[in-house]
């Protein structure tokens, strides 16, 4: 463990959900971050602030936000006067969603996103046992770790948020799932199209109509995931490199400078030695996509 980042790595339960605590050194802006499920966001210090089309949502350290599935953001992590930026994630399961919704009386549907203010006591031990749950499959069963994620959607309910069960996914947010399921593994067009059951055909064309294609949707995916790592555990950057997919550290630098527009080491305010030397060259995630010659 270093000064600069904490261990906080991103902890998933099938069946439950899934929770990480996300860490920031420095003052930062990322453009179009996917936000796929809904997910609730505590902020522990330092300010979020969320833009769309739809509006702006800010909220500091100890208050919180939820935020409806599928939606797409400029996020801006700025961290508190003691330089520290840190906040908490809960996602749900979608069974756990539809099995809350049919247990409950009908109500608006959160759109894009709710800042709901200084989180309470009750609140806040609630979003914890729920965040712990994820994480202690050993002590904590799953019929009492449903029960306590649950429990943060009554809180929500209370605070008049509900939150979106229906899915209706576009072909784009199909692919972007299947690639986090493995980010690692060496996707091809012939894969894809295999694994959602379509011709490579239409796949590209259905992919065209949406604004998107495979290569573009699979580096969108890993630098996504990346970023959470950088965030949330104390991995060297090759290391992390290769977990999304990227034999060469150097290579995957630059991925991820064009995505954000600045180094993955700007995200723990430091740089460690050797973590940029260029290693073996890998092919772009756009040539992976790319049809055999």
């Amino acid at each position: 463990m270093t000064d600069n980042l904490e261990v906080k790595g991103p902890r998933s339960r099938p069946g439950i959900g899934f929770t990480a605590v996300v860490v920031q050194r420095n003052d930062l802006r990322f453009s179009r971050l996917v936000v796929d499920r809904p997910t609730l966001i505590v902020l522990g210090h330092g300010t979020k602030i969320l833009q769309s089309a739809r509006g702006q949502w800010s909220v500091k350290g100890g208050e919180a936000i939820a935020v409806a599935g599928g939606q797409t953001f400029d996020v801006t992590n700025r961290p508190s006067e003691r330089g520290l930026y840190e906040a908490r994630w809960l996602v749900w399961d979608p069974d756990i969603l539809e099995s809350f919704e049919r247990t409950t009386p009908a109500g608006p549907v959160l759109a894009d996103a709710a800042a709901l203010g200084k989180v309470d006591l009750e609140f806040a031990a609630a979003f914890d046992r729920a965040c712990e749950a994820i994480g202690d499959t050993r002590r904590v069963p799953d019929a009492v770790a449903r029960h306590r994620v649950t429990e943060v959607l009554v809180w929500l309910a209370l605070k008049g948020v509900r939150l979106p069960t229906a899915e209706n996914p576009t072909l784009a947010i199909k692919v972007r799932r299947l690639f986090e399921s493995s980010t690692g593994e060496r996707w091809t067009i012939q894969r894809v199209a295999k694994r959602l059951g379509v011709s490579e055909a239409t796949l590209r064309r259905r992919l065209s109509a949406e604004g998107t294609t495979a290569g573009d949707l699979l580096t969108d995916v890993r630098m996504s995931q990346a970023l959470l790592l950088l965030q949330s555990t104390d991995q060297a950057v090759n290391r992390i490199a290769l977990e999304v997919g990227y034999e060469s550290a150097s290579r995957f630098a630059i991925r991820f400078r064009e995505r954000f527009g600045f180094p993955p080491t700007a995200i723990r305010g430091h740089a460690r030695n050797g973590e940029d030397r260029p290693r073996r060259s890998a092919i772009s995630d756009r040539q992976a996509m790319a049809p055999p010659a």
